[in-house]
């Protein structure tokens, strides 16, 4: 069985070598879809019977891995020099420093990678992350999928 949770958040980024409008400072109100697979408990008193995993579970993890951490901050590229100096030159910048230029497919990448090691932990049955989808405008998204995470 897969669920999934959708959570939002606003984050500014640029794409340093893009040839359009995105090598511009700019901010986006992203939305993050997290795809969790698992088996449906089937216990009564169980306070997971009838589901997968509870969302507000889900949810939780993804507020203080992904959201807490990225909403309302500027996402960097780590190479991204100029534009680091000039985030490091204001007091309490939320500014978050990625080894990645931090594109739709990246940042989707990125959450799989700190996502899936939690979600797995989240209780004593066998869960899996399957995909996290980024949305980077309402018609533009990157999925990062657990197919592809041994590549990521």
């Amino acid at each position: 069985m897969l669920i999934t949770r959708r959570l939002e958040f606003d984050a500014g980024h640029r794409i340093p070598d893009h040839r359009s409008l995105c090598r511009h400072l700019h901010g986006h109100r992203y939305a993050i879809e997290v795809t969790v697979s698992g088996d449906i408990t089937r216990q009564d008193g169980n306070p997971r019977n009838g589901m997968v995993l509870d969302f507000s579970e889900i949810k939780t993890l993804v507020r203080s891995t992904i959201v807490d951490v990225w909403d309302h901050a500027f996402l960097v590229y780590s190479g991204d020099l100029t534009v680091r100096q000039f985030l490091d030159s204001m007091p309490d910048h939320r500014t978050v420093v990625l080894n990645v230029v931090p594109t739709a497919e990246n940042l989707a990448a990125e959450a799989f990678r700190l996502l899936a090691p939690g979600i797995a932990g989240l209780c004593d049955k066998t869960l899996t992350l399957e995909n996290v989808r980024i949305f980077e405008t309402p018609n533009c998204w990157a999925d990062a999928t657990r197919a592809a995470y041994t590549t990521i």
